[in-house]
C-alpha cells in the first residue's frame, strides 16, 4: 500500500545536485514524487511509495550526494497526495 510522506532537509543541501541525486534515489526505488529548493536554504521532498522503499529513501536523505552536508532530516506522514507517476525536480 501507498504511504505518501513530506521531508524537509537542511545544511548545505542546495547547490549540490541533491535534488538531482534525490530523484534518481527515488526513481530506483518506484517512489513518486518531488524535490524542491525552498527560499530558506531547505530542500522539500513529497514521496509516494511502499513503507519499505519510503524508509530507504529517508536513510538516503540523511547522507545525500558526496558535496552535501546534511544538518537535520524533518519528516511527517501526509494524506494520500495525488501524485503523477514519476519523481520531479521543482
Amino acid at each position: 500500500m501507498k504511504q505518501c510522506i513530506r521531508c524537509w532537509v537542511s545544511g548545505r543541501v542546495q547547490g549540490v545536485w541533491y535534488r538531482a541525486f534525490a530523484q534518481e534515489k527515488a526513481r530506483e526505488l518506484g517512489i513518486s514524487g518531488y524535490a524542491k529548493n525552498l527560499p530558506d536554504g531547505r530542500v522539500e521532498v513529497l514521496a509516494c511509495g511502499s513503507d519499505n522503499a519510503l524508509e530507504k529513501l529517508r536513510q538516503w536523505l540523511w547522507q545525500g550526494p558526496s558535496h552535501a552536508k546534511v544538518d537535520h532530516v524533518q519528516w511527517e506522514p501526509i494524506t494520500k497526495e495525488n501524485c503523477e507517476e514519476g519523481f520531479y525536480i521543482i
